[in-house]
Formats: structure tokens, sequence, C-alpha cells
């Protein structure tokens, strides 16, 4: 398999987060004018609000296509960790996005909870075939945002990419607000106008749901951003690729550090026998170097400290380093 320098896998990176978000700006333009076309014709103000959701979904995507041309670039003097935090900063923004529209769903929904159908999916003067053209729209929405998330999500976890993973998650937000519109619809076909008020208690749920996951995206990007550890699964891990190497004994004061995203930096320190050379001791460190950044992808820098191992003073330390050394 064919090792990719930093700078071919950040290109290849940014195409593949680029071609989808592209995508799905596309069908999100596509899905804003159907929806709002669509329930200004059938009467249904839930469907027309529907495709103002769809249409929200554009700044978010915008955001990823400007951000993943930043965040991807190499370090350089005036940021020489990279740019890699500025996808945090995206993430966030699109966790924030998202809380706005469960709010917002949460607000509207309570204020049409007593509304009439003249309040909701529009009045009995309409024409049944109006309203089954809107029915299909909103199940049309459905498929192809569900369709979407699922996509994006895959080249989000592919390549590592917060931001693209949040953005995912606003695209099944805007599916799941596209199941209480179908239900309200459905509801007054079916059993007349008295049940449109599926459409605000549905929409209730689809709120909390969604408020939900943009605390989920939120929690851990807050965290990248105030420099936490990564997982204790990734330290153990660095841990057990260092000891794999009989030249290295003790590898402890194991320490990451978020660079952005889901990109880590891992700081270690080992034990070689005090007779190394220079020379290999500099060997050592740059082939285990190599190794945890092969194998766990979400390490791209490695800094690793070589110490002499002392027989007399190191002859009790034979356990691992405690949690306190990450």
């Amino acid at each position: 398999m064919k090792i990719l320098s930093r700078a071919e896998a950040a290109e290849n990176r940014l195409t593949a987060i680029s071609r989808v978000t592209i995508i799905g700006a596309l069908i999100n333009v596509a899905l804003t004018a159907l929806k709002t076309g669509v329930g200004f014709v059938s009467g249904s103000t839930a469907l027309v609000a529907d495709g103002l959701h769809s249409l929200s979904d554009l700044a978010t995507d915008a955001i990823v296509l400007i951000g993943a041309r930043i965040w991807t670039r190499p370090a350089d003097e005036s940021h020489p960790n990279g740019h890699a935090k500025i996808e945090s900063l995206a993430t966030l923004f699109v966790a924030l996005a998202l809380a706005f529209v469960s709010v917002e769903l949460l607000r509207s929904s309570v204020a049409k909870i007593d509304a009439t159908l003249d309040g909701g999916v529009g009045g009995e003067s309409l024409r049944r075939s109006a309203l089954y053209c809107a029915l299909g729209v909103a199940l049309l929405s459905i498929v192809a945002k569900e369709t979407l998330y699922r996509a994006t999500v895959s080249v989000g976890r592919r390549t590592r990419s917060t931001a693209v993973v949040a953005n995912a998650w606003h695209h099944r937000s805007d599916a799941l607000s596209s199941i209480p519109t179908a239900l309200a619809i459905a509801g007054v076909l079916a059993f007349g106008p008295n049940f449109a008020f599926l459409d605000p208690v549905g929409a209730i749920v689809v709120a909390f749901m969604i408020l939900k996951t943009a605390f989920e995206i939120a929690r851990p990007t807050v965290a990248t951003l105030c420099d936490a550890s990564a997982d204790a699964q990734i330290v153990d891990a660095v841990r057990k690729i260092a000891l794999e190497n009989a030249a290295i004994q003790f590898p402890h004061k194991i320490r990451t550090r978020p660079l952005g995203g889901s990109l880590y930096a891992a700081h270690l320190h080992v034990r070689v026998d005090p007779e190394t050379t220079v020379r290999d001791a500099h060997r050592l460190s740059h082939e285990l170097a190599a190794e945890i950044r092969m194998r766990l992808p979400a390490i791209v820098e490695t800094t690793i400290h070589v110490e002499p191992f002392e027989e007399r003073r190191d002859a009790a330390s034979t356990t691992p380093t405690p949690p306190a050394d990450r």
C-alpha cells in the first residue's frame, strides 16, 4: 500500500469533503425550491417551513466548503501546528446551527399546538391532489436527506472530519423535521383537518432529538478547543506500540494534545540501553514515531524523548504509567 505524503493526504481529504458537500448543497437547493413551491400551492405552511429548514442547511454547507480549504492547509510559520482547529470551530458552528434549528422548531411548534387546519396544513377547499403532492415531496425529502446523511457521515468518518460528520447530522435533522410534516399532511388526507395537530406535536419530539444531537456534537468539540487529552484507548495503544520494540523499555509520560478535528499530537518518554549511541537512539525514536502514526491515523504528530535505562533506579518500574501521567 502506497503511503501518501501529508500534502497528498490533505489534498485527497479536501477533494472528498468538497465533493460530498457540493452534492449536499445542490440537493438542498432542489429541496428548498420543491418544498416551498409545493407548500405554497398546497397551502401547507408546515412544508414551507420545512423548505426554509433545507435552506438553512446551505449555510453549514458553505461553512464546511470554505473551512475545509483552510483547515487542510499545511503548517506554516504563523501556524506551526497546522490549521486543524479551524475544523473544530466549524464543527462548533454547525452544532450551534443545529441547536438554533431545534429551538426555532420547538418555538414554532408550541405556537401552533392549538392551531386549526387553516393555521397548519391548509383549508378544506384545497384540492386533495395538491395535498397528495405535498405528502410526496415530504416523503421524498425524508429519503433524500437520510441518503445524503449516510453518504456524508461516511466521508466524514473516512476523512476523520468532525465538521463533515456534524454537517451530516444537519442533513439528518432535515430528514427528521420532514417526518411530522408528512404525518400532518397524511393525517389530514386520511382523517380530516382535526388531525393537523400531528404536525406540531411531532415537531416538538423532533426538536428535542435535534437538540440532543447538537449537544453531543458540541461537547467533544469544546473539549478539543480546550486541549483535552485523547481517549484512554489511544493513549494505551501508543504504549502498546512502544512496548512491541524490544530495544525500548518503559514508555511513560504519554500525553496527547488535540490539533483540531479528530487529529492529535502525541508526546512520550521511552528508556533505552544507556550504551545506545546517539545515532541509534535517534533511529529508534524515528521508527517508533512512524509506527505510531501509521497504526493510529488520529495521531499525526509524534515527539519522543529518549532516556537511558538505569537498572537500579528502574528495576521496580515494571508497571505501565498510571493514568495521572497521560
